[in-house]
């Protein structure tokens, strides 16, 4: 499948670059006179300007509520007056509450929403249709780089796993991520990432094994050479990991 965009989607990517954010937090915008945006991002004046004066603003999404998806979403609102909606209602202005498999017609596109927790509770995906073409956008779910953080007390592995199976048996879509280049199919990138996150379980289980008890343990046998802006996350991560090994252990 052609990575090229379709021609009623559109990529702005804020100035929010970091080992975190990749080159920065994608902004998708659906439609071509009359949009849906899919994560203002952080609260960058530069970057919201350019977003509001593109086209005219139906409505506004989020993906998940972390703060370089959804920082920004007050003063885009503020700005433009297009409604929010989103799965945690913290976020929602004037829209709706995400549930599994809403569905709903926009002037130039329509949306589905898939929840897919893993990353975060509140985590959805997105399938895009328009003019006879789909796309797939996944947030912080699915990555154009590397692998997604999975990190306590927000994400849990057990659900994230479902989540990719629940995406691999998808149609093949093109991914639009929340950071880094588009590329890859829904159904191969989910597979990929399946086999990337029970090889980093596996990691876990065998330090466990090993005599590992707790993140900081298992965070010295898995990232050795985590770079010092990743060591929390690390440890965090490792601490989601730990939790799943012990309760599938227990189970």
């Amino acid at each position: 499948m052609s990575r090229q965009l379709p021609q009623w989607v559109h990529q702005f990517t804020a100035p929010n670059p970091g080992p975190m954010t990749l080159e920065g937090t994608n902004t998708w915008i659906l439609g071509n006179s009359k949009v849906v945006i899919v994560d203002p991002g952080p609260n960058v004046e530069s970057h919201l300007l350019d977003i509001a004066l593109h086209a005219e603003i139906e409505h506004i999404v989020l993906t998940h509520g972390h703060s370089d998806h959804s920082e920004g979403v007050e003063r885009l609102h503020e700005i433009t007056g297009a409604p929010v909606s989103a799965w945690d209602q913290a976020f929602v202005h004037h829209g709706e509450k995400f549930v599994d498999n809403w569905k709903v017609s926009f002037s130039q596109c329509e949306l589905e929403v898939i929840h897919t927790p893993g990353h975060s509770p509140d985590s959805v995906s997105f399938i895009a249709r328009a003019s006879g073409e789909a796309v797939l956008l996944t947030g912080d779910t699915m990555l154009g780089a590397g692998s997604a953080v999975i990190a306590h007390p927000q994400g849990h592995v057990g659900d994230y796993l479902n989540s990719l199976n629940r995406l691999a048996l998808i149609e093949e879509l093109l991914v639009l991520p929340g950071h880094g280049p588009v590329g890859g199919t829904s159904t191969t990138k989910a597979r990929e990432y399946l086999v990337h996150r029970q090889d980093r379980i596996a990691q876990v289980q065998r330090a466990v094994l090993g005599g590992a008890t707790t993140a900081e343990q298992i965070a010295l046998v898995v990232y050795p050479d985590v770079i010092d802006e990743l060591k929390a996350a690390a440890l965090d991560s490792a601490q989601a990991h730990l939790m799943y090994v012990q309760e599938r252990g227990s189970s």
